[in-house]
């Protein structure tokens, strides 16, 4: 039986401008916004995640909330590679490479009081 997992990350993160624009000022200011974008995630990740099967591959569905619509899609979205990069740091996924995530989808909502970025990590 597939299962499915879930976690929830409160606030936002950087987005694909805010990085580039660190990495721009210089690498040690890429480098810092990279970890702390990750520490970010790395304190949501479910302890209950750790030290789980997962059968792989997985399909991740993300649903973004922002607060107002000032961001575009593709900017916001772009903060999956920190997500991605954390879950792999936290060993629950060995890789996220293609041999273990099978595909992604992105839905955008705004929510004013509580932005936040909800994961469904799903078995294929």
């Amino acid at each position: 039986m597939a299962m499915t997992y879930r976690m929830t990350i409160k606030g936002r993160l950087d987005g694909l401008n805010d990085y580039t624009k660190a990495n721009r000022t210089n690498q040690y200011k890429g480098a810092k916004a990279k970890a702390e974008n990750e520490r970010i995630c790395m304190a949501y990740i479910p302890r209950g995640l750790k030290g789980k099967k997962i059968n792989f591959p997985v399909h991740i569905s993300f649903k973004w909330y922002e607060k107002n619509r000032r961001r575009d899609p593709d900017n916001i979205a772009s903060a999956k590679k920190f997500i991605l990069d954390s879950l792999v740091t936290a060993g629950i996924f060995p890789d996220d490479g293609q041999k273990y995530i099978s595909g992604f989808d992105d839905e955008f909502y705004i929510d004013k009081q509580e932005p936040r970025i909800e994961i469904l990590i799903q078995e294929t």
